[in-house]
């Protein structure tokens, strides 16, 4: 009898965690294109890369990387692309297993991050800038050691965002059932407000209910879950000494922190530079996303000119 009662829950429990799911799944919409433009196609490896293009295509290439989390996609660079794209041929792909690139359930790693930006830089830009945000910046620091850059913009860069690496954690977000049902719970629209407040926007009027809604959106596309599988278990984390990654590159690096950010100090980016013997740039009243909490101050950065209004930067 009781083995009989603890199977009938179980079996209850399972279907209420696959109806939950399909309610979730059958809420997402179709996205729109993540920066208000047409996008194009890059095949990958047998990925369909998605990429965004503005700005002459005469002018200096610029290449944007967004960063890593759950809801990532190149929305994070929205608020600056128009004014990038008024001096350079700007591309920004969303990485392979998130925004509108193809998102199969592969063990996704570090190495494959760094391979994509150096073939995708290959590919379709010419030296271009690169600006790279958190993780991001760590792949192309690995991939400007086998591709030309004119000069890299680093945003936060790390290669340590998950201690360790937790193949169990892994498998469990990989699941059909219950690790949906955990991925939906992390990504859902209270979630997606606790993290932002807690290490993304030091404003957080920025995450107004149409930011959240888009990366809800995000989150909760088919296959959604396996490249953040990765991330959360510590497996997108390249094992390089990124200072020593830095100080072997020819080209002229910048690093921008956000003087409040605190799960990435500014003294880390600060020991960070010395390292590397690169430009230090740090924006007040921000935490890890400068570029789009001071867009018109970011661009005048990456176009070589000191930031317009010197209380949000300061240049060390």
């Amino acid at each position: 009898m009781r083995l009989r009662t603890l199977l009938t829950g179980t079996a209850a429990g399972a279907g209420l965690l696959a109806a939950v799911n399909r309610t979730l799944s059958s809420r997402a919409k179709t996205l729109r294109p993540p920066l208000g433009r047409a996008t194009e196609g890059y095949r990958w490896r047998g990925f369909d890369v998605s990429y965004t293009e503005a700005g002459d295509p005469d002018a200096p290439d610029l290449l944007l990387l967004h960063g890593v989390n759950a809801a990532a996609s190149s929305a994070e660079f929205e608020a600056v692309f128009d004014a990038l794209a008024e001096d350079y041929h700007v591309v920004a792909p969303d990485l392979p297993g998130f925004g509108l690139s193809d998102r199969p359930p592969l063990m996704y790693s570090a190495s494959l991050y760094s391979t994509f930006v150096a073939d995708f830089a290959h590919d379709v830009t010419d030296r271009p800038t690169v600006v790279a945000s958190s993780l991001s910046g760590a792949y192309a620091a690995q991939a400007a050691e086998t591709v030309d850059f004119e000069e890299l913009v680093l945003v936060c860069p790390t290669t340590s965002t998950m201690p360790g690496r937790r193949t169990w954690l892994r498998s469990l977000l990989r699941a059909p059932l219950a690790g949906e049902a955990l991925f939906n719970a992390l990504t859902s629209r209270r979630s997606l407000r606790y993290f932002q407040r807690d290490h993304g926007f030091y404003d957080m009027s920025h995450a107004d209910d149409e930011w959240v809604e888009y990366r809800w959106q995000l989150a909760h596309q088919p296959g959604a879950r396996f490249a953040p599988a990765s991330f959360v278990s510590g497996f997108l984390d390249p094992d390089v000494d990124l200072g020593e990654t830095l100080a072997g590159l020819d080209e002229p690096i910048t690093i921008v922190w956000g003087r409040d950010a605190d799960i990435l100090p500014v003294e880390r980016g600060e020991e960070l530079a010395e390292a590397a013997d690169a430009r230090f740039v740090v924006f007040d009243e921000t935490l890890l996303l400068p570029h789009y909490e001071h867009p018109a101050e970011f661009a005048a950065l990456v176009r070589g000119e000191l930031p317009a209004r010197t209380e949000y930067a300061n240049v060390q």
